[in-house]
């Protein structure tokens, strides 16, 4: 666990956000999904020199909103980022209470079915089967976290047979627990412990990077460091990042966007995902 002092970031990074040099990739458009009369996309971002004889490895990332509203755009300038280094990167729509009336259990349906779509067509797509990362922020983040670490919760119909855990998790203050302690307990109807990452981390849960501000009123900041223990019960690996006096959803913020970002390339260096240093 690292805590990261706000004056360090405000000196350090700040200035350099406006200069980021993150270009401007346009995505691609794909329906993954269709359910009732609702159409689910997944939005490319693929390198400016992309190579469709080439094979690329992946990171596919939800939004926030607490599973009733938000937009597939919240990461498009993380996926832009990580399409610059090398990777196809995408940002995948879900069912919303909001748009759709549909409870988080859809909203993880949704994401499973969003991760094996990209998994069964890997070559039509051009992506690494054996390397996809996910992530999110909040709502999002849980998404990805229960991807990584539930087993079940799978929509029917679909070829399990075909894995939707990724293989690495890259999350900011994700929602980890669901349970009277954490975030959504009134909605997950006493199934709480059935949805909840916390509660069910278990050995071969994937490498995980977390990035938390300590004045989190929405998530418990307190999860995080639950979660980070009993990563290393099971002996994978969790890298915590947390912020000194950041609140909820900090991350898409100056100052704090270019350093989260800095060291989710880091992470996905060190695990071969992509190469060199970051661009940002």
């Amino acid at each position: 666990m690292k805590i990261i002092l706000t004056l360090g970031l405000l000196l350090g990074s700040y200035t350099l956000l406006g200069q980021t040099g993150i270009p401007k990739i346009e995505a691609e458009t794909i329906q993954y999904k269709t359910i009732d009369t609702i159409n689910l996309k997944l939005h490319v971002y693929r390198p400016e020199n992309f190579d469709k004889n080439k094979i690329y490895n992946c990171i596919i990332f939800f939004h926030g909103g607490g599973w009733n509203g938000g937009s597939h755009k919240a990461f498009r300038r993380q996926s832009a980022y990580f399409a610059s280094r090398g990777m196809i990167a995408i940002s995948a729509d879900y069912r919303l209470f909001n748009t759709h009336g549909t409870s988080p259990f859809d909203a993880v349906e949704d994401a499973k079915s969003a991760i094996r779509y990209v998994r069964k067509y890997a070559k039509e797509l051009c992506v690494n089967p054996n390397m996809i990362a996910s992530g999110g922020g909040s709502a999002g983040g849980h998404l990805a976290a229960v991807c990584g670490n539930i087993i079940g919760l799978e929509p029917s119909g679909e070829d399990l047979s075909i894995s939707s855990k990724p293989n690495v998790l890259v999350l900011f203050n994700p929602v980890y627990d669901n349970s009277k302690d954490g975030f959504g307990y009134r909605r997950m109807e006493g199934r709480h412990l059935e949805i909840s990452p916390l509660h069910n981390i278990s050995k071969g849960a994937p490498p995980t990077i977390v990035f938390f501000g300590t004045k989190d009123k929405t998530t418990p900041v307190v999860s995080s460091k639950t979660y980070e223990k009993k990563m290393n019960e099971v002996e994978s690996r969790c890298d915590l990042f947390l912020y000194e006096g950041a609140e909820h959803s900090f991350f898409n913020r100056n100052p704090y966007f270019t350093e989260t970002l800095r060291e989710a390339d880091r992470f996905l260096v060190s695990l071969g995902y992509i190469s060199g240093k970051p661009t940002i």
